[in-house]
């Protein structure tokens, strides 16, 4: 397809800006994948060239958390091997089933976890219970979150995220830390198999990939230095957005019909 110079520089920015809100709150695809479409991308290539400049966001910021101290990797070794298999295996599968029940059950997931941030009052689950070890938690968690990444995507950070502070007991800044390790690596197991269908557009996909790691960059060090005073406000209001995204795709045509 051919893509003018304007369309470029409109998504280099549009990139800039998801990432960015993408490292501290997850959901930048609900900004690029839009943006993709209005440009013109045929749907099946804008999802692929998405998953291409999402993987570039999630990489800036994984590696600058990893650099500052606030991951071990050796730690997340596990969760990263079952994070990746879980991502591989929706990937494969979304080609083959119907995903529409999770489109169906995920909005009210990403409503109960803004409610979630929105009430709690710790940024710490209680000390008294035992956090679930990591190998554990990867088996469960880091398996079938990254499928359903995989399979489908939407909200996958804002789930990562509670899920660390729940059953991990880590602080909403360690939290999202570890959330970018395996966003990144859900997203480069989904990409690998867009790559074999052929599916990304790889001028528009690279521009934006510039605009998406110098975002992810810039929105990791606002998760540093801020911590949860800018977290917890964007988790809510993308974890909503993707909500109501979700809820009126699958019910505009019922709610016209009411006038």
């Amino acid at each position: 397809m051919h893509v003018t110079l304007d369309i470029l520089i409109m998504l280099f920015f549009v990139a800039c800006a998801a990432g960015f809100i993408d490292a501290i709150a997850g959901g930048g695809g609900l900004i690029t994948l839009p943006a993709l479409l209005a440009a013109g991308v045929p749907p099946a290539q804008a999802l692929g060239t998405n998953k291409l400049q999402s993987s570039f966001g999630s990489f800036s910021s994984s590696f600058y958390f990893i650099r500052k101290g606030h991951v071990n990797l050796k730690e997340m070794l596990m969760p990263i091997i079952c994070t990746f298999i879980g991502a591989a295996v929706g990937a494969e599968l979304v080609q083959h089933i119907d995903a529409s029940i999770l489109t169906t059950l995920i909005p009210g997931l990403l409503i109960a976890i803004s409610l979630y941030f929105l009430f709690a009052p710790q940024t710490r689950a209680p000390s008294s219970r035992q956090p679930m070890s990591m190998n554990v938690f990867a088996v469960i968690i880091g398996t079938s979150v990254g499928f359903y990444d995989g399979f489908f995507g939407p909200g996958t950070g804002s789930i990562f995220t509670v899920c660390f502070v729940l059953l991990g007991q880590f602080t909403l800044v360690e939290a999202t830390a570890r959330t970018k390790i395996l966003n990144f690596t859900s997203n480069i197991a989904a990409l690998i198999f867009f790559i074999i269908a052929g599916l990304p557009v790889w001028k528009i996909g690279l521009v934006m990939a510039v605009g998406q790691f110098l975002g992810g960059r810039l929105g990791a060090t606002v998760v540093i230095s801020k911590g949860t005073k800018w977290i917890r406000p964007l988790v809510i209001i993308m974890s909503m957005l993707m909500a109501m995204k979700l809820l009126w795709e699958q019910h505009h045509e019922w709610l016209f019909s009411l006038f």
